[in-house]
């Protein structure tokens, strides 16, 4: 998938979620940069084509009517609630645009984009809730290698192959996937998709794919079953994990993944300065080697407390970041 497109697609997204009204098609097209200067037809295509894959990576797209009082004119929206995918454990499960949303969310090419498309949507007169984007808080953690060739092979619905290692295997296995989907489920990234291997739905853990992924046919060589529900299948197929607990401090605002599965909030207690107020949270984790990765993520609004391991691991993630020996 080009560049460009994955911007059209991400701010749409955006757009949708943080308009607290349902936005008519022609203020979409007049406000997401891809979409203008392109001739009715050519707009149509790519709505329609966008819109589907949205549906397919599990995002619901809302149609309603844009005044509530006069049935005459109707638009799109993204429903928050429905927008976030809720863990049957209680955990924090995002679904792969978030994850996605976040990650581009760094680049600032595309943050400028976003909020360029924010002021016309203020200018046009629509409530924007602004709010709505703190879940795509920026971070510092490192990606999966694997994360961006797979989420571009997904979305072009190009087939791939790759060498997998799994834990109690010393050797790797080559897999050819029809990649459905990249998913984030219990703090893990997986692909979910058609093996051709196996003739059979399947997940691989994105962490333990070694070496490139390679494209292993066209753009379009295959589609997504209708009726298919990621949601569903990647609830089925992921793995049990046992959880365990940890401490941390959260700078006031801050760190909303964090929260969304802590055990406790205490507000307002010391930390280590007094830039603004601070809360200790105890929060549940399948790993403390994985909230490490999320507290250096928070460069500066986290700071790793207990147990003594976590602190360790966090002080090793940051030496390895700034290239230093302890």
């Amino acid at each position: 998938m080009t560049a460009s497109k994955s911007e059209r697609l991400l701010n749409l997204v955006i757009m949708l979620l943080v308009s607290r009204n349902y936005v008519t098609k022609e203020r979409i097209r007049d406000v997401i940069e891809g979409y203008q200067g392109a001739s009715d037809e050519a707009f149509e295509k790519m709505f329609e084509r966008d819109k589907a894959e949205l549906r397919a990576l599990g995002i619901p797209l809302e149609l309603g009517y844009v005044d509530k009082f006069f049935e005459d004119e109707q638009g799109y929206r993204i429903a928050r609630n429905a927008f976030e995918l809720p863990d049957l454990n209680l955990e924090p499960d995002e679904v792969a645009v978030l994850g996605l949303a976040a990650r581009v969310w760094q680049h600032a090419g595309l943050a400028s984009v976003t909020s360029d498309a924010l002021v016309k949507l203020r200018a046009a007169g629509y409530d924007v809730d602004r709010d709505a984007l703190d879940v795509l808080q920026p971070t510092v953690a490192a990606d999966e290698p694997a994360f961006d060739t797979m989420w571009e092979m997904t979305i072009s619905r190009t087939p791939v192959r790759f060498h997998y290692k799994r834990p109690s295997e010393t050797e790797t296995t080559l897999r050819h996937l029809e990649p459905w989907g990249v998913v984030t489920s219990k703090e893990r990234w997986y692909v979910i998709g058609h093996d051709r291997d196996r003739e059979q739905v399947r997940m691989f853990r994105l962490s333990r794919i070694e070496g490139d992924v390679v494209a292993d046919g066209k753009p379009g060589a295959f589609t997504v079953p209708e009726g298919t529900d990621i949601r569903a299948l990647t609830t089925g197929l992921t793995p049990t994990r046992s959880t365990t607990t940890a401490t941390v401090l959260a700078r006031k605002g801050s760190a909303v993944f964090l929260r969304r599965r802590a055990l406790s909030v205490v507000e307002d207690v010391p930390g280590p300065d007094t830039e603004t107020p601070w809360d200790r949270l105890e929060v549940s984790t399948y790993s403390h080697r994985e909230l490490a990765e999320d507290v250096r993520g928070h460069l500066g609004d986290v700071v790793a407390v207990e147990p003594p391991e976590l602190r360790a691991m966090v002080a090793d993630s940051l030496s390895e970041l700034i290239g230093v020996d302890q």
